[in-house]
């Protein structure tokens, strides 16, 4: 249940997150979750698209520093603790995450993560009854 996450490297400029969305747009490729990490200098951003192959291509040829990382997503119920609980899985085996971010729709939340171990950390979640959401799934969002 691995996703493909889009990290773009941006310098702090004045349109530069615009010129990425602007690519992505105008190739018909659907931004699913977006997240930006920044120092005064420079910014990850990390976003999770409906064809992340074609996004990296069409990116690297305008020039972009941009890879494809592996991450998964977790869906929670929206409720208090619901986080904690799915991330005591990871915390109880010695799992470290690298970095999350999470969004809601309606009645689910979704944890999405990057971890240390990425394959360990799926099967751990799987095997204490956390849904994970495939990347098809979050394409019909």
């Amino acid at each position: 249940m691995v996703i493909k996450q889009l990290s773009v490297f941006l310098e702090n400029k004045t349109g530069r997150l615009m010129e990425v969305l602007s690519a992505l747009g105008e190739e018909k490729i659907n931004i699913k979750a977006i997240t930006i990490a920044d120092t005064s200098e420079f910014g990850i951003l990390r976003i999770l698209v409906s064809h992340p192959a074609e996004a990296l291509s069409l990116l690297k040829a305008r020039g972009f520093s941009v890879s494809l990382t592996d991450v998964l997503a977790i869906a929670t119920p929206v409720e208090a603790g619901s986080f904690a609980k799915a991330l005591r899985v990871l915390s109880d085996r010695n799992i470290s995450i690298e970095y999350m971010y999470g969004f809601s729709i309606g009645e689910k939340a979704a944890i999405i993560l990057c971890a240390e171990d990425i394959g360990k950390a799926s099967a751990a979640l799987k095997e204490n009854g956390m849904e994970l959401i495939p990347a098809e799934a979050l394409n019909r969002l």
